[in-house]
């Protein structure tokens, strides 16, 4: 039913599957900038990082579920 609404806004498994490499990116870019964070004093500054990571298996269902909706 969400695959269905999904589809049929113009979201597409390709765009899911983009989102979910650049997700990856951007955890990496903020875990690399939480380095330096964490240099100036603040603590914790890498769970920015986790946060942003954990979006890229969501984008790869749903990329997955939009894959087999679209066959």
């Amino acid at each position: 039913m969400i695959v269905k609404m999904l589809h049929e806004n113009g979201l597409k498994s390709e765009h899911c599957y983009a989102a979910a490499f650049g997700s990856i990116g951007l955890a990496v870019l903020s875990w690399t900038a939480s380095m330096q964070a964490e240099a100036t004093g603040t603590s914790r500054a890498d769970r920015w990082g986790i946060f942003i990571g954990e979006w890229a298996p969501t984008f790869f269902g749903l990329g997955l579920a939009l894959a087999r909706y679209e066959d």
